[in-house]
């Protein structure tokens, strides 16, 4: 990254967001909570990682500006039943003391006795992800600190000299003790905090959500499937291109929502996983998102979890998709076909 910044002075920023995206889904991958009374979890992929990771710096100090919210996917077994999961983190920030991270352990084809592997998680990988988290905004500095500063060499002010040897020192150093803030990671003011457009490394980005519906995974299934259930819930459904039966057939094309959303089937597996093509009518052209479902029915609980993972949202478009995700299919399928509970 080149820098033209006499003495250390402006205020220059670097967006890493794509780094901490290979940086969590290495550290991450693996972390387990080993072999306990038959019960074993570990990390098995980042499902997704949102929001903006930055390093700045201003009159020679660097600092790490960082507010993320992650999706770790998860396995393992209890004695010989084997099971999937997710833990969410919503916020992971640069800001954040040790205990301020919060965990939503999610446990598909849920069953009470799939459920003793959660205590499990919270004694033995918890600790191991709170550490990680804490160790971040360090790494971010040591990987990224020197690539927004012009060298001391070249640094003819001593003020700013200073500050720049003070975070160096400190990027490299071991972390402050929880609540201690020293001047080279304190909060800018709001004249020089900047939004970034950081949500992917490209110009897409990703999410994962987890609804629930009190129905078996045949019935919602066929509730993507059924182009007069669609028509009921959607309210609006148009055939572009596709057969004349009840079914949607993988290759399909369809709009929804009067034409604001425009959709294709390319995977169908029954029960299980749905695959489509989908985007907004009003991005641009040859921009389509790829939206995956899987069906996970926990049948002693009479229930499905829709685990949904969507890919190759344009950035800046996130906030906006699950917005309309959470009400136009969330809510409007639980209210038309009584699904489960609406807040």
């Amino acid at each position: 990254m080149v820098v033209h910044n006499p003495n250390n002075w402006h205020w220059v920023d670097k967006n890493c967001f794509n780094w901490a995206r290979e940086y969590f889904n290495e550290k991450l991958t693996g972390l387990n909570t080993g072999e306990h009374d038959g019960k074993y979890a570990e990390v098995s992929s980042l499902s997704s990682l949102e929001g903006d990771c930055e390093v700045n710096q201003r009159k020679g100090k660097v600092i790490s500006l960082f507010d993320l919210n992650l999706v770790m996917l998860i396995k393992g077994n209890v004695k010989d039943e084997p099971f999937e999961g997710s833990i969410q983190v919503p916020e992971v920030a640069f800001d954040s003391d040790e205990s301020d991270y919060q965990f939503d352990i999610s446990i598909y084809k849920e069953t009470s006795t799939l459920n003793e592997i959660k205590p499990v998680i919270r004694e033995r990988l918890l600790p191991q992800l709170r550490e990680l988290f804490q160790k971040f905004g360090h790494d971010l500095l040591v990987a990224h600190g020197s690539d927004i500063q012009v060298s001391k060499e070249s640094v003819n002010s001593t003020f700013t000299k200073a500050n720049q040897q003070d975070s160096f020192n400190k990027s490299i150093g071991t972390k402050e003790p929880a609540g201690q803030k020293s001047p080279a990671t304190s909060t800018p003011t709001p004249s020089q905090q900047k939004t970034s457009m950081a949500s992917s490394g490209g110009n897409t980005t990703s999410i994962h959500l987890e609804p629930t519906f009190n129905v078996p995974a045949a019935e919602l299934y066929n509730t993507f499937m059924d182009k007069q259930r669609i028509m009921a819930w959607s309210r609006s459904f148009a055939s572009r291109n596709g057969g004349s039966g009840p079914q949607l057939c993988v290759g399909d094309t369809f709009e929804l929502f009067g034409g604001n959303v425009t959709s294709e089937l390319i995977d169908a597996q029954e029960n299980k996983k749905l695959v489509f093509s989908w985007r907004l009518g009003d991005w641009r052209d040859k921009v389509n998102s790829k939206l995956s479902m899987e069906f996970h029915e926990s049948k002693e609980y009479h229930e499905t979890k829709l685990q949904v993972n969507w890919s190759g949202i344009p950035v800046g478009e996130e906030d906006r998709v699950r917005g309309n995700f959470e009400e136009y299919y969330v809510r409007s399928i639980k209210i038309t076909f009584g699904f489960g509970a609406v807040l």
